[in-house]
């Protein structure tokens, strides 16, 4: 099972980044006139796509007192895409994609980032640097709530496990199962999932949150931890999940 390998990677290179460091002139009012059947009014303004509108909602370092917020290194990903995935039980897809940072179902734009900061969840095993993935995700109207119906039904499905394997790596995870959130959005969903990594047992988190058409997916996992065999249960940063969840209305 490399996909754990490849987490703690992120975390120790994330670590050690973190260590290491017009003009213009006069104009003829003439020909400033707007010219017979154009508008200048904002009516005509272009609208912004659904990645620019993911890219003014996503969480910011500004929003996160503390935290810091970077784009995830593809190096170290399970998989650049769905399609690479393949899960024994399709089911569970949806989780299989969330905690690998990849998109639900099929949206329009999706962005992802990578935080972290001094953990402030007081009862992790592992004090520390905690990692919280996000991932937004917009779809065409009424596809996030039926997205979010299936990632639903993948928790109520999975609780004996799965596996997932892309590119010559899998990821067999123990058990998942539901956990209770603060209600955010217009519905949200927590889970648990287990996993065994070189004989020592790790627990992930992960929620999802829908808001309208847009789906917010959080991850948190302590790659330190599981680099050095320690066994984990990293939570979802309550600062990074408001912060985000906040933005999104």
């Amino acid at each position: 099972m490399n996909r754990p390998r490849s987490t703690a990677l992120a975390a120790l290179s994330l670590l050690s980044v973190t260590a290491l460091t017009a003009c213009g002139g006069s104009s003829d009012p003439a020909t400033d006139e707007p010219k017979a059947g154009s508008s200048t009014s904002a009516s005509t303004a272009k609208a912004p796509t659904p990645a620019e509108n993911l890219a003014a909602t996503i969480v910011t370092k500004a929003d996160t007192d503390g935290f810091e917020v970077e784009e995830p290194d593809d190096e170290y990903a399970f998989a650049e895409s769905t399609d690479e995935v393949t899960v024994d039980k399709p089911v569970c897809a949806p989780l299989a994609y969330a905690m690998n940072q990849l998109p639900l179902g099929a949206p329009e734009a999706d962005l992802t980032r990578l935080t972290s900061g001094p953990t402030d969840a007081p009862t992790q095993l592992t004090k520390g640097v905690t990692f919280t993935y996000v991932t937004l995700a917009s779809y065409a109207p009424g596809k996030a709530q039926s997205t979010f119906a299936d990632a639903r039904k993948a928790v109520d499905a999975c609780g004996d496990g799965f596996t997932a394997k892309a590119n010559g790596n899998e990821s067999p995870y123990d058990s998942v199962t539901a956990e209770k959130v603060t209600p955010a959005g217009d519905e949200s969903l927590g889970f648990t999932s287990t996993m065994t990594f070189r004989g020592v047992p790790h627990v992930l988190h992960g929620e999802v949150v829908r808001s309208g058409d847009v789906l917010a997916v959080y991850f948190s996992v302590d790659g330190m931890a599981i680099a050095n065999g320690r066994p984990s249960d990293a939570k979802l940063s309550p600062t990074v999940v408001k912060a985000q969840n906040g933005k999104l209305g």
